[in-house]
């Protein structure tokens, strides 16, 4: 047998290759590769061809079928919590996600949140990750998907009616979500790096990644939040008339509207806006909005929409209608309960563009639908999160006798701190800890997901928000919560708010003594609660003390007299102005930054 001989020329020359082949792939590894080049798994099956797919290693998949039916379709655009996001544009059994093990994404822009589409298999799915920019720095990020049969319903992004696996169709809620991390203000990201995760067996499945652009230019004049989904009407082919009452002025207009917490879209065949006249009549010809150029949209299951702007001068006091025609039959649909403000319902037709409010012969007293109005120019806005204090229960209908509308106008007639927006995100029920609508499905229950769950979207996704003041925890103790799961449950949120540079402001619980849940035991949990959070310089940058506004000083367990709307749970308007009377407006001065 001939021996060949390997002489050290040759040797050298391998050696070098092998080595110039190791430098070409850490480098290939090192450079960021668009998000659709990295995909390695297959999560979406036809129901008829189940086995094509296997998106959590046990033969299960979500089916084509429902996803269009919930109008996420192969190459839509749903936009969810600020960012317009791109479903995968692959057929079905065809890879369609990243399992994150360390990639680096190409992803680049300015703003002040990454927003991924991601979903858990194997459990929920955790791992840390950097950002890297383009001035050479980088940061680390957390990053947890929640598990796509298991998580929680309350913060998904859409959820379907079953699953597809070997044998077929399985009956469940198989869902995705929508998560943000915060990015570092005014920095540009060049790209990112994906997370490790963290737990055997465990997969995070990234579906899309953006960065959420800031909304530079734009300040939130008025808001509610989405509080359930019951059933209407139906309404089919009517028009709603909205009425709103605007905190700031602007000389352009946007308007925000949600399909969150639904499973199926909704159509909107055209959208005007006007400034109010009276009743549902407009103080001259509505103004046409558009989507994307276009006169009509269509809100897939869980997303948003925001309209082009509008050259129409928003007065801060001078209610605004917004017109909404719904082509096709609505059975239930995404509301704001509680709104203490008469709108409209059309007889059948497109009745968006008329001048008049002949054809407005309905009323409804919730906002379907419409969440939001932000006006160009301004300072940006404060957030109110609250209960039905906030929300205004008990106040005269259309006379914007909350105390978020005082506070507004307290705002409007000074020069101290910036005039900013006010933003009430009150949910007449709502709790800090537990949801009382569970976040899917047709419920008559409207009293919202948990401000834990809820915070994303209504406060960390609103126009050029500064400031958010914390409302709640009362009807959790009403319910059973006890004082230190409370005040962990606020010190989470104004955490949460602080790292994305959000000024957080608390409040003490007000006194309810004569109401028939506020127990001497309640009261007692309520007292702690206040201690605490009066002693906790850390986690708050400034507490409002509410409790000592409406206290009565010879029974401090009970609202005074002149401040209680007569139920003892819920202030008067007198009690109402009072308490935006003593809020020190320099502690909602955004320029003031984080306490350290």
């Amino acid at each position: 047998m001939r021996r060949q001989l390997w002489g050290p020329a040759l040797v050298l020359a391998l050696i070098t290759s092998a080595a110039s082949l190791t430098s070409a792939g850490a480098a290939e590894e090192r450079e960021p590769r668009p998000l659709r080049e990295l995909y390695d798994n297959r999560a979406v099956s036809e129901d008829g061809r189940p086995g094509a797919a296997d998106f959590d290693g046990q033969g299960r998949s979500l089916p084509a079928a429902a996803l269009r039916a919930a109008g996420w379709r192969i190459g839509a655009r749903p936009a969810v919590e600020g960012t317009r996001l791109d479903w995968p544009n692959s057929r079905p059994g065809r890879p369609d996600n990243v399992r994150a093990h360390g990639q680096r994404v190409a992803v680049e822009g300015r703003g002040d949140a990454l927003t991924f589409l991601v979903a858990g298999t194997g459990g929920e799915a955790t791992g840390i990750g950097t950002v890297h920019y383009r001035d050479g720095g980088h940061s680390r990020y957390e990053l947890t998907a929640p598990d796509w049969r298991t998580g929680p319903l309350a913060t998904k992004a859409v959820a379907l009616p079953y699953l597809n696996s070997r044998e077929g169709r399985v009956a469940d809620r198989p869902r995705l979500y929508v998560v943000t991390v915060p990015l570092d203000a005014g920095r540009v990201v060049e790209s990112v790096r994906l997370p490790h995760v963290r737990g055997l067996g465990r997969s995070l499945h990234v579906f899309d990644l953006r960065v959420r652009p800031a909304a530079e230019g734009w300040t939130g004049s008025w808001s509610a939040s989405t509080a359930g989904l019951p059933e209407v009407g139906p309404w089919r082919d009517q028009t709603l008339r909205l009425v709103v009452h605007p905190t700031k002025s602007g000389p352009t207009a946007r308007v925000r509207l949600s399909n969150t917490f639904a499973g199926t879209p909704v159509r909107i065949g055209s959208a005007t806006v006007a400034v109010r006249a009276e009743g549902a009549v407009p103080r001259s010809a509505p103004v046409p909005l558009t989507f994307d150029g276009e006169g009509s949209t269509v809100l897939p299951a869980g997303a948003e929409a925001v309209s082009d702007p509008v050259g129409l001068a928003v007065e801060e006091g001078a209610d605004l209608l917004v017109s909404l025609h719904l082509p096709d039959a609505v059975p239930s649909v995404p509301l704001h309960d509680k709104a203490v403000q008469k709108s409209y319902l059309s007889t059948p037709g497109d009745h968006a563009a008329d001048a008049d409010g002949a054809a407005y012969t309905g009323a409804v007293g919730t906002w379907p639908l419409l969440t939001g109005v932000d006006v160009s120019g301004g300072p940006g806005s404060v957030v109110v999160l609250g209960d039905s204090i906030t929300e205004g229960v008990g106040t005269t209908e259309g006379a914007n006798k909350r105390w978020t509308d005082a506070l507004a106008r307290r705002l409007r007639d000074q020069d101290r701190v910036p005039r900013y927006g006010v933003l009430n995100q009150g949910i007449s029920a709502n709790r800090v800890l537990s949801d009382r609508y569970p976040g899917d499905g047709v419920s008559s229950d409207t009293g919202g997901v948990s401000a834990l769950h809820r915070l994303d979207r209504d406060l960390l996704s609103q126009t050029s928000v500064r400031t958010v003041v914390l409302f709640e925890g009362i009807n959790d103790v009403r319910w059973g919560a006890g004082a230190d799961e409370v005040v962990n449950g606020l010190r989470q949120l104004a955490e949460r708010a602080r790292a994305r540079g959000v000024r957080a402001v608390v409040t003490t619980l007000a006194p309810c003594e004569g109401e028939s849940r506020c127990t001497p035991a309640v009261d007692a949990e309520r007292t702690e609660i206040n201690r605490a959070l009066r002693a906790d310089r850390d986690s708050f940058d400034a507490v409002l003390d509410f409790d000592r506004v409406l206290r009565d000083p010879d029974r401090p367990a009970r609202m005074l007299p002149a401040y209680d709307s007569g139920d003892h749970l819920h202030p008067g308007e007198a009690g109402l102005q009072a308490l935006a009377d003593a809020v020190d407006l320099t502690v909602l001065d955004g320029r003031r930054g984080r306490a350290r």
